[in-house]
């Protein structure tokens, strides 16, 4: 375990209002009554720009969490028609665009700024976590403003760059982050000031490795030869494995504006009441977990407080349908306890669970990466299974993980590779219940897997299928519009992204 990282989730929040409050554009606006940007070094920023990216993988994605089936509407309230129809525009969501772009800027100014005062270990972070975000961006927009970013006084309006080329200027910059960390030097302070991993550049590696192999397994359809880059994976130690999830935690408490942030949303106000009452658990979710006597059920999710039948306290709702009180915020799921412990919880960035499952579905491919299963593919899967198990906190977890895939997910139920990747797919797909939408809607569009997930039943919703991306935000065609306009015209429903074939 990570030690305790004596930070003040105060301090952490003052330095988001210095760096992020003015930010709202890819340009830098000065304000009179922030400090001068001199003064604020990269240790100031750094605790911040990790939270935020915190904050950007809980807060970010619960459309996502609604269109691949974990969750939807409690009976309470109506479901978002754009959302639920599927008929995106381009205000749907713009607050993710200018929310990674944002935790974006504050670690450029970490990386611009540890350069200058020779601090290899703070910049080797701000790359490997810019390296994460922008993943994600291309992931849900495909071409997206990357080498004219934050450079507003020679790129006033910033051109788009392709999304595969920064797919692979993706893996120049992971080289060069793991390359500085390897040389870093972590002071006391240093180790403070990293409230992911403590000071630890053997598991920062591993996640900048981990981040490569996701690129990899992304564009896998249309990449002819990862050799090179797997041979540099495994020579540099391999991708997270159990227990080392990337987490931040800058002193999170039971306070206002103090929780940790999936938990302030998710969990339980500081008063005690419900946090969460407009998401439920997805009926669909509920009928895997509970018809395969899966352990995890009550880790994803509670059981209704005001359940119908006393016999199925677990209770979910079918997404896109109209309000429904014997589906009320009562009569339904809320989020588990697996997922909102506590107040004081860390807030996954990237966990064990989803860099197992990526190893698994390498080996599978015959790729090797080194690790503790190189060649396996069944022990690698069996592993990331029972981490799930583990993460959740599910008691005697192993031995459930074991009865689990003895009766339900047996490895060699699979009868060729192309069920095995459906079942490693299958799998990831259930172990990131609540916790990573993004890489599920992502696997789903890249594999097809899972294939059953429900479609809305909104009737606006027509012949329309979930989304293989979103339109680029308002802002963009407000101010940047020529730039937008060269990306074509862009379907939702059609308009695949470049590793989507």
């Amino acid at each position: 375990m990570k030690k305790t990282i004596n930070i003040k989730l105060a301090f952490v929040l003052l330095i988001a209002a210095v760096l992020g409050s003015c930010q709202k554009k890819l340009d830098i606006n000065q304000n009179p009554n922030l400090p001068e940007d001199a003064v604020v070094t990269a240790e100031l920023i750094l605790p911040n720009a990790l939270h935020a990216t915190g904050v950007q993988t809980a807060l970010g994605y619960g459309w996502l969490s609604n269109w691949m089936g974990y969750w939807s509407a409690s009976g309470s309230f109506n479901p978002s028609t754009e959302e639920s129809s599927y008929n995106i525009t381009n205000t749907f969501q713009e607050g993710k665009w200018s929310g990674i772009y944002n935790t974006l800027f504050d670690l450029q100014k970490v990386d611009e700024k540890a350069s200058a005062a020779g601090q290899t270990f703070y910049r080797a972070i701000s790359m490997i976590m810019k390296a994460h975000l922008y993943q994600n961006l291309v992931d849900i927009y495909g071409n997206v403003i990357y080498s004219q970013a934050f450079q507003p006084t020679v790129y006033p309006t910033p051109e788009y760059d392709d999304a595969a080329k920064i797919y692979e200027d993706l893996h120049v910059k992971l080289d060069s982050a793991i390359g500085l960390m390897k040389s870093a030097s972590v002071s006391n302070k240093a180790k403070e000031i990293d409230i992911v991993y403590g000071g630890n550049t053997t598991l920062w590696i591993k996640l900048a490795n981990t981040i490569k192999l996701r690129l990899l397994i992304r564009a896998s359809k249309v990449e002819a030869n990862p050799t090179a880059e797997l041979a540099k994976i495994k020579a540099n130690g391999g991708v997270l494995q159990s227990g080392e999830t990337a987490d931040v935690n800058p002193g999170y408490r039971n306070d206002n504006n103090r929780q940790s942030p999936f938990y302030a949303v998710y969990g339980l106000l500081v008063s005690g009441e419900d946090a969460n009452t407009f998401f439920r658990a997805n009926a669909y979710a509920i009928d895997y977990l509970e018809g395969n006597a899966d352990a995890r059920l009550g880790y994803f999710f509670k059981p209704a407080k005001s359940p119908t039948s006393a016999s199925h306290p677990y209770v979910g709702t079918v997404y896109g349908g109209e309000p429904n009180s014997a589906f009320g915020g009562d009569q339904t799921s809320n989020v588990g306890m697996g997922l909102v412990r506590s107040a004081e919880q860390p807030q996954w960035i990237v966990t064990s669970m989803e860099s197992m499952f990526l190893q698994a579905e390498a080996i599978l491919k015959g790729w090797d990466v080194g690790g503790p299963y190189a060649g396996n593919a069944q022990d690698a899967y069996e592993a990331a299974v029972t981490e799930s198990f583990l993460w959740l906190q599910v008691p005697n977890a192993a031995t459930e993980a074991d009865d689990y895939m003895q009766n339900v997910a047996d490895w060699a139920s699979a009868v060729d590779d192309a069920e095995r990747l459906e079942l490693i797919i299958w799998q990831k797909y259930i172990a990131l219940t609540g916790i990573n939408p993004l890489e599920a809607w992502n696997d789903y569009r890249r594999t097809g897997f899972p294939g059953d997930v429900p479609l809305s039943i909104n009737n606006a919703r027509g012949n329309r299928k979930i989304p293989v991306r979103l339109l680029y935000p308002s802002i963009e065609y407000a101010v940047n519009a020529g730039n937008v306009a060269k990306q074509g015209t862009i379907n939702t429903q059609t308009s695949t992204l470049f590793w989507d074939k």
